[in-house]
């Protein structure tokens, strides 16, 4: 039994850091103009827009808040000191956890029932999706019966991950948290594995240099329904849009 704990605490974060690294650096080497999320907005765009902006922001908050724990724990143990900022800390957590969860399922589902989506989804594409939603099942679970979370995640298991990140690894504080936490921080680290694997390498290429680039004007000099329409004919000659 401790053996296997050993692996789960200390073996696969370190396995799952250097395939990450390794793999992520050597698929952008090769392949470097593959890296995106390959989607499908023009396949189903209805559907997509509700669970991906819901998803998307509500996993971006939930990131950030396990980042800022993570980089900032003595802050965090600081302000969680008043029982006030604890309770918003629990009650926005708790409620951006919920959004990615129903944002995640309702994509899941969409891909799923969807035919056309289907035919651009892989194997990989459903386990990974599977695993995020395990993750973020237990991340909520985890929320609603271990109360105050954003303290023993700066107190516990930020201290655990800078050990592991300082190759001096320290597992009593993981050991003494719940199973379900246990649970949560190895699927942590399985997604990461995966991470060259799967579509979910498209962050790291994401165009953050949207946000501060100047505005583009797009002037149409065709007739947008009758380019449209499947049934205008091909042409020769190469439009004019300029």
């Amino acid at each position: 039994m401790k053996a296997l704990h050993n692996f789960l605490t200390i073996g696969l974060p370190y396995m799952a850091i250097l395939l990450c690294l390794v793999g992520c650096i050597y698929r952008y080497r090769s392949m470097g103009f593959k890296f995106s999320s390959l989607s499908s907005q023009f396949l189903d765009s209805e559907k997509l827009f509700f669970g991906s902006m819901m998803f998307h922001w509500s996993i971006l908050m939930v990131f950030l808040g396990h980042l800022v724990a993570f980089l900032f724990p003595g802050i965090i143990l600081s302000l969680s000191s008043d029982p006030g900022n604890l309770m918003i800390f629990e009650m926005v957590g708790f409620t951006f956890g919920l959004g990615t969860v129903f944002g995640l399922v309702w994509l899941f589902f969409r891909r799923i029932s969807n035919e056309r989506v289907q035919m651009v989804t892989n194997q990989m594409d459903i386990v990974i999706e599977l695993l995020i939603i395990v993750q973020c099942v237990f991340g909520v679970f985890i929320a609603f019966n271990y109360r105050w979370g954003s303290a023993w995640f700066a107190s516990d298991l930020s201290p655990y991950l800078w050990s592991i990140l300082a190759l001096n690894p320290q597992t009593s504080a993981v050991t003494a948290l719940p199973v379900a936490v246990l649970i949560h921080v190895v699927v942590a680290f399985v997604i990461l594995a995966l991470v060259p694997f799967s579509r979910l390498v498209h962050f790291l290429v994401a165009p953050f240099s949207y946000i501060s680039r100047p505005y583009q004007q797009v002037i149409w000099n065709w007739n947008r329904k009758q380019i449209r329409d499947p049934n205008t004919p091909w042409s020769d000659a190469r439009p004019k849009n300029n």
